[in-house]
């Protein structure tokens, strides 16, 4: 072989490689800038309230037997909640998620239910005085399974003293069923007040009903226990699962709603006797809700 043919393939050898090279290194960079676009954020700055954020699954992997037939998944992502007009350079603190949220991943799912069991949310009351009420969540259990509340909500309810509905319901299985958006009025308490630091808070909003605390509460149910299914006057259950706990506070991590405006039906209700949610663990809950958020400060200019 001549010098100058075994030249020539040497150089035709070396460019190969050199092409493979250069491929190899233009493709990493580009699977680095799409996993840097397409990865979550570490935290999430909730709304008010908790906000339906679904993750895209198919139905038939996520769906147990707690969930409803129909369920409709889809996704929702969060917003950033808009800094205060007319403000600058001020430091406000929020409520943001942290990776322990992150690592929780609970099975989502919706139902849809009959508009007359739930309504908008009113900037008046009956008379007319605009409402500037804070956020509440309040705590219920159901009286049955999961499947039975979601079919009575799925009923068109003409009295308005049987219309009932919850904005989330939380399966045994810790499965988070949404209901009623978040930024529409569920029915979730009748005749109700709020005790908080800013004394008494309820809203009349129907002239023929007594006030209660729906215009500014976000309703989250667990389902209760089987050994309570059906029963009424007891006063203990065997209590919720832990799925059913770290979905709650899955859940409400997301909203900028305070420890202290995190309330029971039993607290708010006035004069139906409800015990709801018997036997659960606060303690519980609130240390499983502070692993899931935590107060940062940011800057809104």
């Amino acid at each position: 072989m001549r010098f100058r043919d075994w030249a020539t393939r040497v150089m035709l050898i070396f460019l190969l490689f050199a092409s493979l090279i250069l491929a190899l290194i233009v493709g990493g960079s580009r699977k680095v800038e799409n996993n840097a676009m397409t990865s979550p954020p570490d935290t999430i700055v909730g709304n008010q309230y908790p906000q339906a954020l679904f993750r895209v699954e198919t139905k038939t992997d996520t769906q147990t037997k707690n969930s409803p037939n129909s369920a409709n998944l889809y996704q929702q992502p969060l917003q950033k909640s808009p800094a205060p007009r007319n403000q600058t350079n001020q430091v406000v603190s929020q409520y943001v998620t942290t990776a322990t949220f992150t690592d929780y991943k609970p099975n989502l799912a919706a139902a849809t239910i009959d508009p007359s069991n739930y309504g908008e949310r009113y900037t008046r009351d009956v008379n007319g005085v605009l409402l500037q009420n804070q956020p509440i969540v309040v705590l219920h259990e159901t009286t049955n399974s999961a499947a039975s509340a979601i079919n009575f909500f799925r009923n068109n309810h003409v009295d308005e003293n049987v219309q009932a509905s919850y904005h989330t319901l939380i399966a045994l299985d810790g499965t988070v069923i949404y209901l009623v958006p978040p930024d529409k009025r569920a029915f979730g308490a009748g005749n109700s007040v709020f005790q908080g630091v800013n004394g008494i808070e309820t809203v009349k909003t129907n002239p023929d009903l007594p006030p209660s605390v729906n215009n500014f509460a976000y309703h989250v149910s667990l389902e209760t226990p089987p050994d309570a299914w059906g029963k009424s006057n007891i006063k203990e259950h065997s209590g919720y699962t832990e799925e059913q706990y770290n979905s709650l506070a899955w859940l409400i991590a997301q909203s900028q709603v305070p420890d202290d405006r995190i309330t029971t039906h039993q607290a708010v209700d006035v004069a139906n006797g409800k015990v709801d949610p018997l036997s659960f663990d606060f303690e519980r809950f609130f240390n499983k809700l502070h692993s899931f958020r935590e107060v940062k400060s940011f800057s809104n200019s």
